[in-house]
């Protein structure tokens, strides 16, 4: 064994490690966060076609219901036991479940068994980006650990555009390599999980102190009860009708599980899955709950932006992919310029201000796009929104981890990233509920306006089985007929559909301005220059120092 391996065991062992072992480290961290983030962004764009061949459409947002549930429930569950039992152990499970997962839904035979497979697949998600940021919290000081989270800001941008190219790619396909094309949606992710399995056994090797601490399991129930009917009538809510009967029964069992949860986290104290003393520390209080209002918007933006691309400009699920590239680009421009110079001046607010005044900009500004307005402007708004998406999600994330002791480092993170969930998830429940409430009656006044056209009524007398389907009532979740039909009687459409996301936009940025006030409230606290494993070697070193108590005689 070298000098230098010896010198660089020693270190790690007190909590300080090399830039070359910590980029060593980031390279397994990376291929797990890519699975995550890729699979939230690829199913989706293949999700129809799956349906189809597994004649299950109407089955299909169970699917994403079910992996949605397990992922959030999971993630603040490994963010506690990564603390008590080890960040390596947890990674490692979080990509063998996403795996098994993985391998199964891609050889479902049914939308039933495909929404049970993704329920497992989603246990494994709920660790793999919170997990990572708590290791990369414990190996790097939060003066320097920006730098680094700029590159998982960049896988996330990357695989935002990834995601519906390889979907739309292999959904597209009847079969490849003797298997059908859109099992490779699902599929794809093993040999990506199997390379993160040896990277992450190989290199990952972090000093850990176990602590003796009872697993708040109650907690993890009560939330359980708490969020699944609040998640399940997020996703179906639309369908159910928000005041339905339904409906009125799972807000009342979702706001007695999360009452529950509270008292349970109360009574448990530390040991607690969320530990309630964290939300006394104004700095974690004030980012969590701008990094909820991110979300919403981010989520909200990130959803209506490719629909517009899709339904108004006519582009394929890919095409849409490409053209949300300006935006990754935002990302890591902006991600990796505030890394560097939050690590040489070691302030930070600005950025959180900025990115969150940046991204409720960019909304506005999507608010005033109609059919008409060219793609230049369009990709340089999502550019914007890049921008401000990666000068302050990040840094919302370190001023959180920044502020709270280095035994919490792994439920403070995993907190973050399950309110961030929360957050898109009731932000895009609410974003689509706002489209498809309003577009019926933005198409019906698009069509009462055309009608008054010569234009209008001589194409529709061109085309009596259009004007019989709309006489029907036009069905505006298939609009697969848009890119075979005649331009003229397709335009009120168009129009209706970009009022509509007109609408949700400016929601999104009304929502992101209340975010803009918000973050001003935060404190910017002194950046660590040590990081969590070093400051708990030293807590230890200080612990062991102490002369035990002398015997009464």
């Amino acid at each position: 064994m070298s000098a230098t391996t010896t010198a660089e065991g020693e270190a790690a062992a007190k909590g300080r490690l090399s830039h070359r072992q910590i980029l060593t480290v980031l390279s397994g961290l990376m291929l797990g966060m890519f699975l995550a983030a890729l699979d939230q962004t690829i199913v989706s764009s293949a999700m129809k076609t799956i349906a189809d061949e597994l004649h299950g459409q109407s089955l299909q947002a169970w699917a994403t219901t079910a992996y949605l549930i397990t992922a959030t429930l999971s993630t603040p569950l490994y963010g506690k036991l990564s603390d008590l039992y080890g960040r390596k152990p947890m990674y490692l499970t979080a990509i063998t479940l996403f795996l098994a997962g993985s391998l199964a839904s891609g050889m479902a035979g049914s939308m039933y068994e495909l929404a049970a497979f993704r329920a497992f697949q989603g246990l494994g998600a709920g660790g793999l980006m919170s997990l990572a940021l708590a290791i990369i919290s414990d190996i790097t000081a939060p003066r320097e650990r920006s730098k680094y989270q700029g590159y998982f800001m960049a896988v996330f941008g990357i695989s935002s555009v990834a995601g519906p190219v390889v979907g739309g790619f292999f959904a597209g396909l009847d079969s490849f390599a003797g298997i059908t094309g859109w099992r490779w949606v699902f599929l794809v992710n093993v040999p990506i999980a199997l390379a993160a399995l040896v990277v992450v056994s190989k290199v990952l090797n972090i000093p850990h102190t176990r602590v003796a601490q009872k697993v708040d399991y109650w907690g993890a129930v009560t939330l359980t009860a708490g969020l699944v009917p609040l998640l399940i009538v997020a996703e179906q809510g639309r369908e159910w009708g928000w005041g339905s009967a339904a409906s009125l029964v799972m807000y009342a069992i979702g706001a007695l599980g999360v009452a529950a949860f509270i008292w349970q986290e109360r009574r448990m104290g530390d040991a607690a899955l969320l530990p309630l003393r964290l939300f006394k520390r104004p700095v974690f209080r004030v980012a969590t709950m701008v990094t909820v209002v991110q979300g919403v918007g981010m989520f909200g933006a990130m959803m209506s932006l490719p629909l517009y691309l899709q339904i108004v400009k006519g582009a394929t699920p890919t095409a849409a992919g490409l053209q949300m590239l300006p935006l990754t680009l935002g990302i890591m421009v902006a991600s990796l310029t505030s890394g560097r110079v939050i690590s040489r001046t070691g302030r930070y607010k600005a950025f959180a201000v900025a990115g969150l005044g940046i991204m409720s900009a960019a909304l506005f500004l999507l608010a005033t796009i109609g059919v008409d307005t060219p793609m230049a402007v369009v990709m340089a708004i999502a550019f914007l929104i890049g921008l401000g998406l990666g000068a302050s999600m990040q840094t919302l994330q370190l001023a959180a981890t920044n502020d709270v002791p280095a035994r919490d480092i792994g439920v403070a993170t995993s907190s973050a990233t399950f309110f961030r969930q929360i957050g898109g998830t009731a932000g895009t429940a609410v974003f689509l509920s706002i489209l498809f409430g309003v577009v019926g009656d933005r198409i019906a006044a698009a069509v009462r306006t055309a009608m008054a056209t010569p234009s209008y009524v001589a194409a529709l007398a061109a085309h009596p089985e259009f004007a019989q389907k709309m006489a029907g009532g036009m069905d505006v979740n298939d609009t697969s007929f848009l890119a075979t039909l005649d331009p003229v009687l397709a335009r009120p459409i168009l129009e209706g559909f970009a009022s509509s996301m007109s609408t949700v936009f400016l929601v999104g940025g009304i929502v992101l301005a209340a975010g803009f006030a918000l973050v001003w409230r935060l404190k910017e606290n002194p950046l660590s220059d040590k990081s969590a494993l070093a400051q708990r070697a030293e807590e230890d070193a200080a612990g062991a120092a102490k002369p035990e108590p002398a015997l009464a005689h």
